[in-house]
């Protein structure tokens, strides 16, 4: 050890140390071989790496943790006030991991066993606290078992200021509350609604102590909205939902508290003052009520996809094994769970990030490899396929130690985005999208698993004044689709259904009649003509109709289908379809297969003279703008969809609502800004900021060019061009749109029949995208395999047709 003594180190306040997990597998602790701890990086090791990493890195003295978990036994567990405040519920699900229920869940008590260890003979262990150590050694594995987890220190970040995510700020109310002296006392327990019978769902009001029964959901249960008719009346502003009051493990009271004038769920400053006016003693509250999060989970159970998604109904089958291995739910990272359990199927993802090709990052031990993109991929990839944390306990699928913990890989994944660095459940589509960009940035020059996802969309235009045509191609990832309810097959029964269930609301929820619509019509709804009005010709320049056909160029290896189920209602509100589409196991896409220009078709010219300047339709702006839409997004809207129409530009709103630019001044591109006379000339501080990232000139200059001058956007462009950067522009006078639609031509996409089978699907349940569960379904060996977060399990009734995300895989 006196050799390696220079080399170490005592961490700072700020010096992440990584003793939860080893940062390049998912050894940890609790681990039979426990983990290593380096004293110079403070990076944890499973055995497999730890003398690699000595090796490679010189760093040779770890602190190695061995945790030993003990089963308490039944009388041992201690009751009541004893057992200290109810851990603090999720938001994940009532019922599911870390839910409301967990009254069967096994109690274990801890026991940390410390030594200190010098590579490569780890096998040596030195007791820990020893009196023989250097000072030194002591004090750098005090600082690292005092320091909080780099982990733990980035999930108090990510819950900063929320409640399981779900963001709640301090009323204005809290602070000047009046609270009326009229002599009322709160008994703990025993309460009912002053104006009904009810004896749940009741609220506090804050000012004068009334308690009163809650809203009506919309599934007919609830209370009978006398808390909020009394607000009507009083203009008393806050209410607190008695049962929720208690004190959590940090000893601060929580409590859901509701405003009236904000209506919102709400933080309290003042609660606890707010609660001993009228008698409240903290000390003997108890959790009995469900919070307003898990009432609202609830209901989505209720309205019938749940047990059907979930399978909850069927006696299924654990398993376990490569392949099978199950990723624990973080509070709502059952989207990403599913999302990276479906893209793990495909072989060129194994091969670039499991087995031989994770080896190949891994042995590289770079100096922060717990912020490296590949190394956290390829920790995952290799955590899913390599079997070693997945087992079977009892024949049960509720065990706590099965599955991996994905932490590491969500925190890098959604560090600084808006969405996925929170806990708040996100759409498991925007996400797919969002981790392939990430992929694409991290795939230069070396072998793009995306390709096997990748296909080319061509698009048809034709002047039907002139009959000539012009041909685009643009790339895409995953196939939208538009459910077109109208062509449901049952259409008379779901009538029926909707007229019995507003004669009576809570009667026909248990027995749900869906909209039952066949994939082929969305299909055709895809690739069915489109109708451009105003539309440009420069054959006679002038405006005239066209007519648009989209076509695949290219039948990719596997290919990703989203049916588009969340959409706006006929106000104008998001909402979730409730509907069925029938999905076929064989599919066969060859009669959409693009054919490009024909022999005996004319290409439209270029434009020689400038286009008229475009003009807003003020009609459709007004109406985007009364929707709530900021009006440089409205803007960006209707030209975007070249005033076509209302529901396309609020379409658009939606699909690009969370883009970076959406609410910048939106400036109308010059009509002839691709002319000789008009050469594009960039930012000089946005060419050279491009230029900082390693590109050349002549490479930000196109980005630039190609977005406007936004320098995010031009980033994800080069990051989504990779194959073209170093490709010149031919003249000076090519437009963005031409090099755009050339390089789409020139690729050479995977490609082959237009026959697919249907590999995997991906569900939601639930009543909108920030609430509810995703699980996936994946076919493995001929057998549908359910993946719920860590629980693995044969499936017993597949419910393809209720899916969101469909992945069908090309027949050789």
């Amino acid at each position: 050890m006196e050799k390696h003594i220079s080399k170490i180190k005592v961490p700072c306040g700020n010096q992440p140390i990584y003793k939860d997990e080893c940062v390049y597998s998912y050894d940890n602790p609790e681990t039979p071989t426990g983990l290593y701890v380096s004293l110079t990086s403070f990076l944890g090791f499973g055995e497999e790496y730890v003398r690699k990493y000595a090796e490679k890195s010189g760093n040779c003295v770890f602190l190695h943790i061995r945790r030993e978990k003990i089963p308490i036994e039944d009388d041992q567990v201690k009751s009541g006030d004893e057992a200290g405040p109810e851990r603090k519920i999720t938001r994940l699900a009532i019922g599911l991991e870390g839910g409301y229920n967990d009254a069967n869940s096994k109690k274990y008590e801890y026991k940390d066993h410390y030594s200190v260890v010098v590579a490569p003979d780890i096998e040596t262990k030195i007791p820990y606290p020893n009196n023989d150590l250097p000072l030194i050694v002591t004090q750098s594995v005090e600082a690292i078992l005092a320091q909080e987890s780099a982990i733990s220190q980035l999930e108090k970040q990510t819950l900063t200021g929320t409640w399981d995510g779900e963001v709640r700020v301090v009323t204005k109310y809290s602070e000047n509350l009046t609270q009326l002296n009229n002599g009322k006392k709160i008994p703990p327990s025993g309460w009912k609604c002053e104006k009904c019978d009810l004896t749940n769902n009741l609220w506090l009001n804050l000012t004068d102590g009334s308690i009163l029964c809650g809203r009506k959901f919309f599934d007919g249960s609830g209370g009978n909205d006398h808390a909020v008719e009394h607000y009507r009346i009083t203009n008393y502003p806050l209410a607190v939902k008695l049962g929720t009051i208690t004190k959590d493990r940090s000893g601060a009271i929580t409590a859901d508290v509701f405003s009236y004038p904000e209506d919102d769920m709400v933080v309290d400053s003042h609660l606890e003052q707010h609660l001993t006016h009228f008698g409240i003693n903290i000390a003997a509250m108890k959790k009995s009520e469900k919070s307003m999060v898990e009432l609202e989970l609830e209901i989505n159970q209720r309205i019938g996809e749940w047990s059907l998604l979930t399978e909850s109904d069927s006696e299924l089958q654990p398993l376990a094994g490569p392949g099978y291995t199950g990723m624990r739910n973080l509070g709502n990272s059952c989207y990403i769970n599913s999302v990276m359990q479906v893209l793990f199927t495909l072989p060129d993802f194994k091969s670039r990030f499991v087995g031989q090709g994770a080896e190949k990052y891994f042995n590289e031990f770079p100096a922060d490899p717990a912020n490296d993109f590949n190394i956290q991929v390829a920790k995952l990839g290799n955590g899913l396929w390599s079997g070693k944390y997945s087992s079977i306990s009892e024949n049960t699928l509720d065990s706590e130690s099965t599955g991996i913990s994905p932490a590491m890989f969500k925190n890098l994944i959604g560090k600084g985005h808006p969405d996925f660095g929170t806990k708040q459940q996100q759409d498991a589509y925007d996400f797919y999208l969002h981790f392939i960009n990430l992929l694409e940035r991290h795939s230069r020059n070396q072998f793009n698993p995306i390709d096997s996802l990748t296909f080319g969309v061509e698009e048809r235009v034709e002047c039907m004044a002139s009959k000539k045509v012009k041909y685009t191609s643009r790339e895409e990832y995953c196939l939208p689709l538009v459910i077109p309810l109208e062509k449901a097959t049952n259409l008379d029964e779901v009538k029926e259904y909707l007229e019995k269930k507003a004669e009576c609301p809570a009667g026909t929820t248990n027995d749900i009649v869906r909209h039952k619509v066949p994939l082929q019509a969305c299909l055709e709804r895809f690739f069915a003509d489109e109708i451009i009005d105003q539309f440009y010709s420069t054959a006679i320049k002038d405006k005239t109709t066209a007519r648009k056909t989209a076509r695949l160029v290219n039948m990719p290896d596997f290919l990703m289908m989203h049916l588009r189920k969340f959409t706006l209602s006929d106000d104008w509100v998001p909402k979730k379809l409730d509907v069925a589409v029938q999905m076929p196991d064989e599919l066969d896409l060859s009669n959409w297969r693009a054919t490009g220009k024909q022999a005996n078709e004319e290409e439209l010219p270029e434009c020689e003279v400038a286009k008229p300047a475009f003009v807003f339709d003020e009609g459709i702006l007004s109406s985007l703008v009364q929707m709530g839409f900021p009006p440089e997004a409205c803007k960006r809207a209707v030209f975007n969809t070249k005033n076509s129409g209302l529901e396309a530009a609020s379409n658009w709103l939606m699909e690009h609502i969370g883009d970076a630019d959406f609410s910048d001044e939106f400036v109308v591109p010059e009509a002839n800004a691709s002319q000789g006379g008009n050469v594009f000339t960039p930012n000089p501080e946005s060419l050279a900021m491009l230029m900082s990232m390693g590109f050349n000139e002549q490479q930000a200059t196109k980005a630039l060019k190609a977005t406007d001058g936004n320098v995010e956007r031009a980033t994800d462009w080069i990051f989504s061009h990779v194959d073209d950067m170093d490709v010149a522009e031919d003249t000076a006078t090519e437009t963005a749109n031409e090099a755009a639609d050339s390089n789409a031509t020139k690729k050479n996409y995977r490609d082959g029949s237009g026959k697919y089978k249907l590999v995997a699907f991906i569900s939601h349940m639930g009543t909108s995208a920030q609430v509810g569960h995703y699980v996936c379904h994946i076919k493995k060996d001929g057998q549908w395999v359910i993946f719920n977060d860590s629980k693995v399990a044969l499936s017993q009734n597949p419910p393809k047709d209720l899916g969101y995300l469909y992945l069908y895989k090309r027949e050789e």
